[in-house]
């Protein structure tokens, strides 16, 4: 399996000599699989940016090491595969969006010929093109995410991480740029997303990281963080005795009674397999079965909650 990013050991201390030190990393660890979707979440002062920008090499750790694209950060010339939208851009309010990418085209190091109709393929995708010819300070800050994601992409890179992608942007803007970004997933690039907006990273990510206080919590696959394996929605094919459920499963933990379902929780699938079969015994036919999922959004609450 061949990793996008490989991050091992990282601690970053700012200030590591005064009494006013902060650990922004502390051992951190993670692996992103190439061609994936990846979110990382966490609140407010959790070291997110620190790591992205550790990433980037803006600024340096104390200790570990990482790779991009299996080249180790401390070599420049990778960061020509890697777009990059930061949370607070700040585009040279004088240029128009046309201008601002060429702008940035340059910067990256982007030579080849077409650059004309690299652009007006960006400018369409991020329904942009209306608004070519205006100056940036006009733009709304929706307008300023759809360009500055163009921006991150002007040079074609196979790694692209995005700070708050969708921060402004109204809902079928929101939507728009999933689209953008599954699609891109689908070419093979690899997507690293840092947001607050957790509903977004669950729609689209792969596989989703919380980092806390410069630590990693948790790292799985959505599915893996909202489905609760030990509940689940017993639906019956009639209506019941709520008595005589609660006397039938005495021994385990049933609550939310409805007319026609109810929730248990078990320690494993042996026992979810007994309660099946009581309930079978005493003619009470099991319609559906599901395992209940949370929103990731209740999931992070509880985590950092915890920590």
């Amino acid at each position: 399996m061949i990793n996008a990013i490989e991050v091992n050991n990282l601690t970053k201390i700012y200030n590591p000599k005064s009494k006013n030190a902060v650990t922004a990393l502390s051992d951190f660890s993670l692996t992103v699989e190439i061609g994936k979707i990846f979110g990382l979440l966490g609140p407010n002062g959790a070291g997110k940016t620190t790591l992205i920008k550790i990433l980037l090499g803006i600024v340096f750790q104390n200790s570990g090491n990482a790779k991009i694209l299996e080249e180790d950060i401390s070599n420049y010339k990778v960061r020509t595969r890697i777009g990059y939208l930061p949370e607070n851009h700040k585009f040279p309010n004088y240029l128009n969006g046309e201008d601002l990418l060429k702008y940035y085209a340059k910067l990256s190091g982007y030579n080849e010929n077409d650059l004309s109709k690299r652009i007006d393929e960006l400018l369409a995708l991020v329904k942009m093109n209306k608004w070519r010819k205006t100056k940036v300070k006009k733009y709304s800050k929706g307008m300023l995410q759809r360009i500055g994601l163009a921006q991150a992409l002007i040079h074609n890179p196979d790694l692209i991480f995005l700070d708050e992608p969708t921060d402004g942007v109204d809902p079928i803007g929101r939507k728009e740029i999933r689209d953008i970004l599954i699609s891109l997933k689908n070419e093979g690039k690899t997507i690293f997303v840092n947001s607050h907006l957790l509903s977004e990273v669950e729609l689209i990510s792969d596989r989703v990281a919380i980092l806390n206080n410069g630590k990693l919590i948790k790292e799985g696959s959505v599915e893996e963080f909202t489905t609760q394996k030990e509940v689940y929605e017993v639906k019956l094919n009639k209506e019941f005795d709520s008595d005589l459920i609660t006397n039938l499963l005495i021994s385990y933990e049933i609550f939310e009674f409805k007319k026609e379902s109810f929730k248990v929780k078990v320690k494993d699938e042996t026992e979810l397999d007994k309660i099946t079969d009581l309930l079978r015994q005493h003619d009470l036919g099991i319609r559906n079965l599901n395992n209940i999922k949370t929103s990731l959004e209740d999931i992070f609450i509880n985590l950092i909650n915890k920590n």
